[in-house]
């Protein structure tokens, strides 16, 4: 969906004064997405000497850049430096057409085209640097359909642990009209929900992290409900589905929560339900119980994967 921020007087005129980064924080990279096309994005990395246990990959939604995952509204807000602090290395992408990538690709692409852009600098980085035990999907709502798509495709340089999907259903709460578009913000309160879910800093720093949707990205925005089962089909690793409580774009009852999990061919679905958090959940209050969730699940997926029965049977 595209990102927009509150107008600046819904802030409040008393918030404290926004924290620097942490300068040994995230570093900016770029990696070779092929036919010329490089893509940016922020790199976490566990501290100097300790190998990844896996690594994150992390896609912003539509109308957004990689530093979504990177909140400094507040200390402890950031994934990139959690995941990184907790062994992983935490890997946030700027999607085909965004970033560096927005003047090659001004019109972003189709599915099919940032399936193929992601995979191949997923194959650049796993060339660079070490990727553990493998890879977990991160996608934050238009983030989710390529993740999907990826790992519908198996498109990963290395093993996929599992796929964890925030903000993104299969059936819409609001009319067709009522969706945005390229050129067309939308509302910005079925984005954020309310400001009181946020650092008053978040806004601030959203301000910088907006970017234009791609029109042929936003064109696809409509056919997701029709897209999504065929992929969805295709899914083979444990999947998550995590809906803020102030959720606006996306049905999240039980009826809608069944036809969202039916299609998936994944041998463990689940859907999480997040409290006091809206739509941009990785910019709120919510963010480190969020993320913490998500780093809990890779944990699950990995102990699943350890714990495993061996395919040999015991010597005699």
């Amino acid at each position: 969906m595209v990102q927009a921020v509150p107008p600046p007087g819904l802030t409040r005129p008393d918030s404290p004064t926004l924290i620097p980064p942490d300068p040994a924080g995230p570093r900016e990279l770029t990696l070779d997405g092929g036919g010329g096309v490089r893509l940016s994005g922020l790199l976490a990395e566990p501290e100097a000497g300790q190998a990844p246990r896996a690594v994150v990959v992390a896609l912003h939604g539509s109308g957004m850049r990689a530093g979504y995952f990177d909140n400094r509204a507040r200390p402890g807000l950031s994934l990139l430096e959690l995941g990184s602090r907790l062994g992983y290395t935490v890997l946030a992408l700027d999607r085909p057409g965004y970033g560096a990538s927005a003047a090659a690709l001004p019109e972003g692409q189709h599915l099919a085209g940032q399936t193929a852009t992601l995979g191949s600098a997923l194959a650049d980085f796993a060339g660079r640097w070490p990727s553990g035990a493998g890879f977990l999907l991160l996608a934050h709502s238009g983030g989710g359909r390529p993740a999907l798509s990826l790992a519908a495709a198996g498109a990963l340089p290395g093993p996929l642990i599992g796929l964890d999907l925030s903000g993104l259903g299969s059936a819409f709460a609001v009319e067709p009209d009522q969706l945005p578009g390229a050129g067309a913000p939308g509302a910005w309160r079925r984005h954020w929900g309310p400001v009181r879910l946020y650092p008053p800093e978040a806004f601030r720093q959203g301000q910088r992290l907006v970017a234009p949707v791609p029109a042929t990205e936003a064109g696809e925005t409509l056919a997701w409900p029709r897209m999504y089962p065929e992929l969805a089909a295709r899914v083979r690793v444990p999947v998550r589905f995590t809906f803020a409580e102030q959720e606006q774009w996306w049905r999240t009852d039980e009826e809608a929560v069944r036809a969202l999990l039916a299609p998936l061919a994944a041998p463990r679905a689940v859907v999480d339900r997040l409290p006091d958090a809206g739509h941009n959940i990785s910019l709120g209050w919510a963010a480190r119980t969020y993320h913490l969730r998500v780093l809990a699940f890779l944990e699950e997926c990995l102990l699943a994967h350890e714990a495993a029965p061996s395919a040999r049977p015991p010597a005699g």
